[in-house]
């Protein structure tokens, strides 16, 4: 199967930009190949046990943390976030230019950059990427929706593409990252019944980034190989495949690294964990303050989480101290907020709530009427998720309020969170760093125009509104700070959330390893720098 993977591979440069019909005989042979390759056959190889699953390759039809691995190793973008603190740093486009009423963007591009396929990296391909994020809307499409319009985005020759806003964006090249390139070529050759490839997408690969798929299974990962080809050139050290393998058990993941089956695992795990992979001979902690709040999701557009009475008891009736001091060993900071205590824009006095059951109780007899069974949702596979909403669940109880606890996979509960219906009463989660400026935050998670896509708490206040608005799109930094900080301080009197933490990132890594970079923004999953000695 190895030998029949490099002959389609082979065959499909020898086409290069052959159009569609070229292509159609070719991509049946490349699917098929995409398959298996035997673990024996790289040389260096590092696996790394994540609790999400990997549903689908398409980069363009999610937008999180838990499934960013196929899109970082596996696709690039005009720009990239590097390093902690997060740099956005040029990538695929070698230079960029911005006019000076802020709505053209010009971005000339890497000659020679290749996709996986053999193929040149063309500025029709970052146009037909972002007018597909734009149609399918999903994945990163919130971020463009509004501020991009279908057909826009304009190829001005082979190697330079222009972005052409409705209006200035002063959080548009935070956002450039998320626009992964894909092979229109490829892509097209593959659409059915207008689906812009999503169905062959799914499963395939049409990237450039620093590996290629060699097999994917939607119940167990993937598995990538090096890109020889990739523009940014290799070092002597590097490794020749890469595994994102699906590991839920939190003590699978960790028997796993102690025993050198698993060379990487997530960053997330609770700290008793933690300080049993410090005590291994073959595991390195890395630990690095990230940009990362650990908060519950408030449906604030059901009942009785529509009261902002309810709302403020189920804050008051949560026990940050316990939770960050017993649970996880002080090893996070509190964050009583949307923004975390580390970005430009966080109100420095901002107090938040504390545990009070007392103050629970007195705005609890404020809500009128009957008051049903709270549903709260964790993540299966993410332990503090379930520990955090324990506590949550005996507050509750000794304040008189029924509730049951429902833990799922990340897919399954990202699904639900889309779904007004379907989403659960409150959702214990992570709000990741997708781009280091606090729109990510507050403006993500609660501006009503996300309704159902990014704001996933149904929450909706004009005023917020406004000021996030003005923040969006004026250059003034002291503007958009106050008005971030006064946002997020609107939205924490609110009780939208239950805002609990600012997180520590500890990853646990192979020995072996060298040349990590961490960043914020994707985790420390990016592999292309690591290699063994």
């Amino acid at each position: 199967m190895t030998q029949m993977w490099t002959g389609a591979v082979s065959a499909l440069r020898s086409v290069r930009r052959a159009g569609t019909a070229g292509l159609m005989g070719l991509v049946v042979g490349a699917a098929v190949a995409a398959t298996p390759i035997a673990g024996a056959d790289a040389k260096n190889s590092f696996v790394f046990a994540n609790s999400s699953a990997y549903d689908t390759m398409d980069p363009h039809a999610v937008f999180d943390v838990g499934r960013v691995a196929y899109r970082i190793n596996l696709y690039d973008g005009l720009m990239r976030w590097q390093d902690n603190p997060p740099k956005l740093n040029l990538w695929l486009a070698e230079s960029y230019d911005i006019s000076e009423d802020g709505l053209t963007y010009t971005f000339k591009l890497r000659p020679g950059a290749k996709f996986h396929d053999g193929s040149e990296i063309e500025a029709s391909d970052v146009v037909y990427s972002i007018e597909r994020i734009l149609a399918m809307k999903k994945g990163a499409a919130s971020l463009f929706i509004g501020t991009v319009e279908p057909g826009s985005t304009k190829a001005i020759d082979k190697h330079t593409v222009e972005f052409n806003l409705s209006k200035p964006s002063a959080i548009f090249m935070a956002t450039v990252p998320e626009i992964h390139v894909v092979n229109a070529d490829l892509v097209k050759a593959n659409e059915k019944d207008g689906d812009w490839g999503a169905a062959w997408l799914s499963t395939n690969d049409a990237g450039s980034g620093s590996f290629e798929l060699k097999r994917y299974d939607p119940a167990k990962g993937f598995q990538a190989a090096r890109f020889e080809d990739h523009f940014m050139g290799w070092g002597e050290k590097y490794l020749d495949e890469i595994e994102f393998r699906t590991v839920v058990e939190i003590n699978s993941r960790v028997l796993g690294l102690i025993k050198g089956d698993f060379q990487g695992s997530d960053g997330y795990m609770p700290q008793d964990q933690i300080i049993r992979l410090r005590k291994s001979d073959n595991v390195v902690v890395e630990e690095q303050e990230s940009m990362r709040i650990f908060y519950s999701i408030i449906h604030n557009g059901r009942a009785p989480m529509n009261d902002i009475n309810f709302r403020k008891a189920l804050s008051y009736a949560f026990d940050y101290d316990g939770f960050i001091n017993n649970i996880l060993s002080g090893s996070v900071a509190r964050n009583p907020g949307p923004l975390p205590n580390n970005i430009w824009g966080a109100p420095a006095d901002l107090k938040g709530y504390t545990y009070d059951l007392e103050k629970a109780k007195e705005y609890l007899a404020k809500v009128k009427g009957p008051i049903p069974e709270i549903t709260i949702g964790a993540l299966a596979g993410y332990g503090q998720t379930e520990q955090a909403a324990a506590l949550l669940q005996n507050g509750l109880t000794k304040i008189g309020i029924k509730s049951k606890i429902v833990a799922e996979p990340w897919p399954v509960a990202s699904g639900k969170m889309r779904d007004e219906q379907q989403m659960y009463d409150l959702l214990f989660l992570w709000k990741s760093t997708y781009y280091a400026d606090p729109n990510n935050w507050v403006g993500e998670m609660y501006d009503s125009a996300n309704i159902g896509a990014r704001n996933n708490s149904w929450y909706s206040n004009p005023e917020v509104d406004k000021l996030l608005h003005e923040a969006q799109v004026t250059t003034d930094q002291a503007v958009r700070e106050a008005n971030y900080a006064k946002a997020a301080t609107i939205v924490t009197e609110d009780a939208a959330g239950i805002f609990i933490y600012n997180t520590k990132w500890f990853g646990p890594i192979t020995k072996r390893a060298k040349g990590f970079r961490f960043s914020p923004i994707g985790n420390g999953q990016e592999m292309r720098w690591v290699y063994y000695d």
